[in-house]
């Protein structure tokens, strides 16, 4: 009797034991059950977060690219900027909005706005101009200093990023310095280049550093201003003559020691080649400015020159189209200018010194003169040829 009564306790005891494990079996899968909740709510947030944040970024992105689309067309006009409401981002849910506000003389600045779901996220970035002239020399190509040819700058602040001389090449001795040549300041070369592989620098002085580039150098094809490509053709120039007003000629051919005299603000488009006689010059008055469209080659014969008077490397700008491909320059006095050539070899035998800058597909300097980089060029303005948009500040609030 009394076995019995004690193996009926001990099945009753067994009752609340079951039970208890059940009730912590079920706690633990309530837990489980909440955790895999929460996690794949916090996942559908944060795929949600990184839509938006992806929406917010291309929207900037479309901004940068409609105001740099915009800049084609000159002159500037920013009576209406760019803006977008609720475009789509492909192959997901998320739309983006952007605005652009501000004006030439404080800057621009774009704000976008990406959402996806209940997410969403904001973006802002600052934009300045930046011209093609932000190295003493580019040669996209290569370039190539000799006989102690040095390379300084002027016209800088305290601030002021130091003089660069590069390329977007990463070729074996795509930038060759030779014979004591000093650089005063950085050289930089193409994405993915190795600066000992591209720089043969034998016997030259770098002050800076040689690094390379985070992004390509794109250099942009020039295109005539519209109201210069259609003007009809004068009369070629093969004599010493004044040119005082705009105009479009098929040559320039000048005979030795003859001169062309650039009286005034004056714009030319040269279709075809120029070539300047042994001692034959182009001369800049003073208180006059040459822009010069070059469809064709250049050369330049013994002692020939381009004599700014202003002695302002603005004063006289040279901007070849791709179809120029060389130019030779046989300077006899110093060269104040800048020379944008994103398709020609540009091989300079001065025996003078040149102040301003060169972007070429390559750049040759065969004597011992001094190139002085006008770091002043760096200020670039939405009219200027050759210009971009590239963002300065970037933020997420």
């Amino acid at each position: 009797m009394m076995n019995k009564l004690l193996k009926s306790k001990r099945n009753g005891s067994a009752i609340p034991l079951a039970v208890v494990a059940v009730m912590i079996l079920l706690a633990m899968g309530v837990g489980i059950l909440t955790l895999g909740t929460s996690s794949r709510i916090y996942a559908t947030r944060s795929v949600s977060d990184i839509a938006a944040r992806c929406a917010a970024d291309s929207g900037l992105t479309m901004a940068l690219f409609e105001m740099n689309e915009k800049l084609k067309v000159k002159p500037w006009n920013d009576s209406t900027l760019p803006e977008a409401t609720n475009e789509s981002l492909p192959n997901c849910d998320a739309v983006f909005s952007y605005t652009v506000t501000g004006n030439p003389g404080t800057g621009y600045t774009i704000e976008s706005i990406g959402t996806s779901g209940h997410a969403e996220r904001k973006v802002s970035c600052t934009l300045k101009p930046q011209g093609p002239f932000e190295y003493a020399v580019f040669g996209d190509e290569g370039a190539e200093l000799k006989n102690s040819a040095v390379v300084d700058w002027y016209n800088y602040d305290a601030d002021d990023e130091i003089l660069k001389v590069g390329t977007n090449s990463i070729a074996s001795g795509a930038l060759t310095f030779k014979n004591s040549a000093l650089i005063n300041g950085d050289v930089v070369v193409g994405v993915g280049g190795n600066p000992d592989v591209v720089i043969s620098d034998s016997g030259a002085n770098i002050t800076g550093d040689t690094r390379v580039m985070t992004q390509r150098n794109e250099l942009l094809s020039i295109v005539v201003p519209e109201w210069l490509e259609s003007l009809p053709s004068s009369e070629d120039i093969t004599k010493g003559s004044t040119v005082t007003n705009s105009g479009k000629y098929s040559s320039i051919n000048l005979k030795n020691n003859q001169t062309l005299l650039i009286d005034g603000d004056v714009t030319l488009y040269v279709t075809d080649g120029i070539i300047l006689g042994n001692s034959a010059e182009v001369q800049i008055d003073n208180d006059s400015s040459l822009i010069l469209y070059l469809g064709g080659n250049f050369e330049g014969k013994n002692a020939s020159t381009f004599n700014n008077l202003t002695k302002d490397t603005k004063n006289l700008q040279i901007y070849c189209l791709d179809s120029c491909e060389n130019m030779i320059f046989k300077n006899s006095s110093d060269f104040y200018g800048v020379i944008y050539a994103p398709n020609a070899d540009i091989l300079m035998n001065n025996s003078a010194n040149l102040y301003g800058s060169v972007v070429a597909r390559s750049f040759d300097q065969m004597n011992s003169s001094t190139f002085y980089y006008d770091a002043s060029l760096r200020d670039a303005s939405v009219n200027d040829e050759a210009v971009r948009f590239v963002v300065t500040r970037w933020q997420e609030h």
